[in-house]
């Protein structure tokens, strides 16, 4: 489908397949998810040429594969002052609604219940009730987010549950069959087939869509559908490739194109989020853009494909590394840059302290250069989610790409929640809180300070106000009561 302009009423609707299970291929070391891939190469057949057999992939999948029902209590608050709260009482002045629900797909990545899905799934719910493909019935609780790819783990309390493992999407070939399992419209089991269409695909335009930073997409045209959402692609082998996370689509349902998520960044992800509860997320220090013909020649660049480096920031990995604004990268780890996506791809794969070696174009020749990755905060510290016991809620800092988006100076985002005293004071996670007690947040740390001294003190009233905002530009005040 060819998008003509940005006024085309096109909505792209997150949805993905039920991902297969990657148990076997994450081996535990000392209690630790260690998500290993398949580095062995296999050869693409042709279907209508060799008359493959999809049975035995489709087998080794669909039983691995869940349904994810959520369950969400919306409130209407007549009331945004959360002042009026502490002194009229919690829930004073909301109108409970009907219970909503929504159904996705999600796939076991370890015999003893843990699961991957999509994050957009189980955005916001108050219950997880996860279906096995036997029937069987869980409650589910959530292990941790990342927003920034869209993926979710979550456990259910089962043993000996069924798996599948993870294959290599580097491997992934354009025009190789693959296969999507999930539950659309609430259907379970369902297997469709299609082909790999692209790589490194960007679906928002080279924009910033702010929930989804990480873009670089699978393409296929295996079909899948609402209620899809975080489940599986998967290669004739029965291996994952990905998880389809997203559809271009006029009328909310398939139309021809699917998106996934490398099973790269999937394996690197749910690591992350079971060992550390959030994502050791690292980065260059750079603002890039992608190559295009016009950029080449107002630029006199002799290469066609990499990434344009139009900003390097100060104390940055990439300027204790040497690159300069006006390289053009070209690879990483002897992996091929084409375009921002890919090398986004590439360094979602690294740890904050990993070396790699970059290859730029400069001045018409290429140069290698070392780099040690450093996270957003500078450093190459491991961080970890913080969860201040029953306020159940886990913090990171702003990038300095999100402060320019929101105008703020300074800010703590709210990336996971758990039950607690924020999710129960109406806190959503993507909230950024700009000042507590009027004193600004600029790190994780500022607010466990003003947590103990608030705890610690001897007032019979113990609260937190909170002033921040959301990622839509909405200003919020919340009034997080700590006392017991």
């Amino acid at each position: 489908m060819k998008v003509k302009n940005v006024s085309m009423i096109v909505s792209i609707l997150l949805v993905c397949t039920s991902i297969i299970a990657c148990g076997s291929a994450l081996k535990s070391e000392n209690n630790e998810l260690q998500a290993t891939v398949n580095e062995t190469a296999y050869t693409p057949t042709s279907y209508r040429s060799t008359g493959l057999d999809f049975t035995q992939a489709a087998e080794s999948t669909v039983n691995a594969v869940v349904s994810i029902r959520t369950t969400t209590v919306a409130k209407s608050n007549g009331y945004q002052d959360p002042l009026f709260e502490f002194f009229f009482g919690p829930g004073h002045g909301q109108r409970e609604q009907r219970p909503q629900s929504g159904l996705g797909s999600g796939v076991i990545v370890t015999s003893d219940g843990y699961i991957v899905t999509n994050n957009h799934v189980i955005e916001g719910a108050d219950k997880l009730e996860v279906t096995l493909n036997d029937n069987r019935t869980f409650n589910a609780r959530v292990i941790g987010t990342d927003p920034t790819t869209d993926l979710a783990l979550v456990r259910i309390e089962s043993e000996n549950l069924p798996t599948v493992k993870f294959g290599n999407s580097d491997n992934l070939k354009i025009g190789e069959w693959v296969l999507a399992v999930g539950n659309p419209f609430g259907l379970t089991s369902t297997v469709t087939a299609g082909i790999v269409s692209a790589k490194a695909r960007r679906i928002s335009g080279g924009m910033n869509r702010g929930r989804l930073d990480i873009e670089s997409f699978i393409q296929t045209d295996a079909a899948v559908n609402p209620g899809n959402s975080g489940g599986a692609l998967v290669n004739t082998a029965g291996e994952l490739v990905g998880i389809n996370t997203a559809i271009f689509s006029q009328t909310g349902n398939y139309a021809g194109y699917s998106f996934a998520i490398p099973s790269s960044i999937v394996s690197k992800v749910i690591t992350d989020l079971r060992q550390y509860g959030t994502v050791q997320r690292a980065v260059m220090g750079i603002s890039f853009l992608d190559i295009t013909s016009e950029l080449a020649k107002e630029k006199n660049l002799d290469v066609h494909e990499g990434v344009y480096v139009a900003e390097v920031r100060d104390r940055s990995a990439a300027m204790e590394a040497g690159v300069e604004v006006g390289d053009v990268i070209t690879s990483i780890n002897g992996k091929k840059i084409t375009n921002g996506a890919s090398l986004q791809e590439q360094i979602g794969r690294f740890n904050p302290g990993d070396k790699i070696s970059v290859v730029v174009r400069r001045k018409g020749m290429d140069k290698v250069v070392e780099m040690t990755l450093k996270n957003s905060q500078g450093s190459t510290e491991v961080t970890k989610s913080v969860n201040f016991g029953s306020m159940g809620a886990a913090f990171k800092e702003l990038t300095n790409t999100q402060r320019r988006e929101l105008n703020v100076r300074n800010g703590v985002e709210v990336v996971a929640l758990k039950d607690g005293k924020f999710k129960s004071a109406g806190i959503r996670e993507g909230f950024v809180i700009l000042d507590i007690n009027n004193m600004a947040i600029t790190s994780v740390n500022d607010i466990e300070k003003i947590f103990d001294n608030i705890t610690r003190s001897s007032s019979e009233r113990k609260v937190m106000f909170i002033t921040g905002i959301y990622p839509n530009g909405k200003l919020m005040y919340y009034a997080v009561d700590l006392s017991e």
